[in-house]
């Protein structure tokens, strides 16, 4: 994975800075259900953290039908308990909160209840736990700790988010094709097709090719940072955060 000098740019999606209205936006409006976003917040929460709780769970030492049944039955008692709503940006880091939100869940005889009962009555998450199982059926023989997977997966998570991100930015505009074979140079392997393959293969001139890698590359960067700071207290974590991220895929 490649990052520049220029990694420091914050944007939103639609490239208009706006950190002041967007740290811990999606964390607190997940925890405050007379939002408007509420709905909104708890499936991007959910889509960025049930596969590292889940991985976790799995290296922990539960088998893949328990830890399918104890993180659903988690996420539907922190909805009914409203859990979130004990995030404090002060205290740390919001997936911090909830490894250790997970651990207290599975250390509570109420919650090996509500796993019994698949959620204690709550609809089950829509979640792919056999996509997950596959992914890190190789890293589960590693003797990584269960908490380095979680964020080895964390990491992961968001890297595969922001990448759909863009891909979906790219079909938009029109330019599917060229995000599908410029890809290969967000994720390390670029460096081995050289830019003239790739501009024969596009109809354009090389020069051309090496504009649209280095934006491409630049937009990249952009929406990570947007994903990192939906759920860091202050700007200055920011780049903290993306140094977490790369320390934790090195693992």
């Amino acid at each position: 994975m490649k990052m520049s000098d220029d990694s420091h740019v914050s944007s939103t999606p639609t490239g208009t800075s706006r950190f002041a209205t967007t740290h811990w936006s999606v964390v607190l409006a997940a925890g405050s259900p007379e939002s408007s976003h509420y709905q909104e917040a708890l499936e991007t929460l959910c889509q960025t953290y049930w596969s590292p709780l889940y991985v976790y769970l799995r290296r922990y030492g539960y088998n893949a039908d328990q830890a399918e049944e104890y993180t659903q039955a988690f996420f539907a008692n922190l909805l009914e308990k409203r859990g979130l709503r004990l995030v404090d940006p002060k205290h740390g880091k919001f997936r911090s909160f909830m490894l250790a939100a997970l651990k207290h869940f599975l250390a509570d005889e109420r919650g090996r209840e509500l796993a019994q009962k698949r959620g204690g009555g709550w609809k089950a998450l829509s979640l792919d736990f056999e996509n997950v199982e596959t992914q890190y059926a190789p890293e589960l023989a590693y003797n990584l700790s269960p908490e380095k997977l979680f964020e080895k997966s964390w990491a992961l998570t968001v890297l595969e988010q922001t990448m759909a991100r863009l891909k979906a930015e790219s079909a938009t505009t029109g330019k599917q094709k060229l995000f599908d074979r410029l890809k290969v140079c967000l994720i390390g392997v670029g460096d081995s097709v050289s830019y003239r393959q790739m501009a024969d293969e596009l109809g354009m001139t090389e020069g051309a090719v090496k504009v649209a890698v280095h934006r491409l590359r630049r937009r990249y960067r952009e929406l990570l940072r947007h994903e990192i700071v939906q759920t860091v207290a202050t700007a200055d974590e920011v780049d903290e955060e993306i140094q977490n991220l790369f320390a934790a895929l090195a693992y």
